[in-house]
């Protein structure tokens, strides 16, 4: 059994080709480091089970990251595995009768959440089955102690936005041993789950942060509403403010631009989500957020302003994104018929079956105002004024 250092060298190894193949458009070396991946997940999955062969207790199985069923999952696994086994399984599984149990999906959003806080910071919806979703683009409407014209039921109803979630695809394939169809359901969810969070795990921050709108979510960094010209489904990235200290003056007047909510009406800012890449916090936002304690000691992330801080690699350095983190919305689910499919298309290894799952959805900012781009190029380090008193200095007392 290889240690934990070596595996996670590996699969670190395995996402850098990944992504070099994305940046090259190289559709074949991609399906070789996915399938990769799945057989190193597949693999780690059944050492744990043949390790934990007798052992019944749960704790320590969900430290593993094996779940305790529901009743409707077992069932859904349980016919899942009996049609893999079948001498025809495209067949099986076009008779199957289960969707994919909406609890699955919603346990992959806990395991991205809890290793993504930029994902638990957002509006991340479950939305199986969905084809598209209703949202209210404008916050909260104020309600209005007069007659109801056609004008006020006209605003009313440009509060709100039908989000399609059937335009943006995803699709993962799952190699399956029967090795692991031997393991039984829970161990099998497992497998499906971690394969399932390294598909959304590998696009989703970039798409949320940088996502153009064509063929992928429309990012925090683009403009969006009325009046914005998109061109070929691209959406045209926002013009960075500059932003060169982070005192109580300079952060307020930054954060008074997102009080600004869409149809001219104003919104309370609490609390404001910060992104940036961690060259970049370590240079720039830390400096500036550090001051020196009255003991000697050093306080990081002092803010002026209740701030919530996220580093991520898909943020370009010397750019900063500050905004409300529920206004973007973010939802993703199984295609309306949640089954996984049988697909003739990928052969790896002679015990394996390669399985398709399709996972529809869409991201965008809710509003124009919700973020702002910041240019950080200038930021300064924290400097802490020293007022003298004059009445005191000299006096010796």
């Amino acid at each position: 059994m290889k240690n934990q250092d070596l595996k996670k060298a590996e699969r670190e190894g395995i996402l850098q080709r990944m992504t070099a193949a994305v940046q090259a458009s190289d559709s074949g070396a991609f399906t070789q480091a996915w399938a990769d991946l799945a057989g190193s997940i597949e693999q780690e999955v059944l050492e744990d089970a043949r390790a934990l062969h007798a052992q019944a207790d749960t704790a320590i199985l969900a430290a593993r990251g094996v779940r305790q069923l529901t009743s409707e999952e077992t069932q859904y696994y349980e016919h899942l595995i009996e049609a893999m086994r079948a001498p025809d399984p495209k067949q099986a599984l076009s008779g199957l009768p289960d969707a994919m149990p909406k609890t699955t999906i919603d346990a992959v959003f806990e395991d991205l959440e809890a290793a993504h806080p930029l994902l638990d910071a957002i509006t991340f919806l479950n939305t199986s089955g969905l084809v598209e979703l209703l949202v209210n683009v404008s916050g909260n409407q104020v309600a209005s102690w007069a007659p109801l014209t056609s004008e006020i039921t006209k605003e009313l109803e440009g509060g709100f936005k039908k989000v399609q979630l059937s335009l943006k695809k995803l699709s993962a394939f799952l190699p399956v041993s029967k090795d692991m169809l031997d393991l039984g359901p829970a161990w099998l969810d497992r497998y499906v789950r971690a394969v399932l969070a390294e598909a959304l795990a590998l696009g989703l921050e970039e798409g949320i942060i940088n996502g153009t709108g064509k063929d992928m979510p429309i990012g925090m960094n683009r403009q969006v509403g009325d009046g914005v010209t998109v061109t070929g489904g691209v959406y045209p990235e926002k013009t960075p403010v500059k932003v060169t200290a982070l005192d109580p003056v300079s952060y307020g007047g930054l954060l008074a631009q997102l009080t600004h909510a869409p149809n001219g009406k104003t919104r309370a800012v609490d609390r404001v989500l910060m992104v940036v890449s961690p060259a970049d916090y370590l240079k720039k936002i830390m400096p500036a957020t550090t001051i020196r304690a009255a003991d000697g000691t050093y306080v990081s992330n002092v803010f002026p302003f209740p701030t919530t801080v996220v580093q991520s690699v898909q943020m370009k350095e010397n750019q900063m994104l500050i905004g409300l983190p529920k206004r973007y919305f973010m939802g993703i689910g199984t295609g309306k018929s949640g089954k996984l499919e049988y697909s003739d298309d990928y052969r790896f290894l002679e015990d394996e079956r390669v399985y398709l799952v399709k996972l529809y959805g869409h991201g965008e900012p809710l509003d124009n105002n919700a973020f702002l781009l910041c240019d950080i190029s200038g930021l300064e380090p924290a400097v802490q004024a020293v007022k003298v008193d004059s009445r005191t200095a000299g006096s010796g007392s």
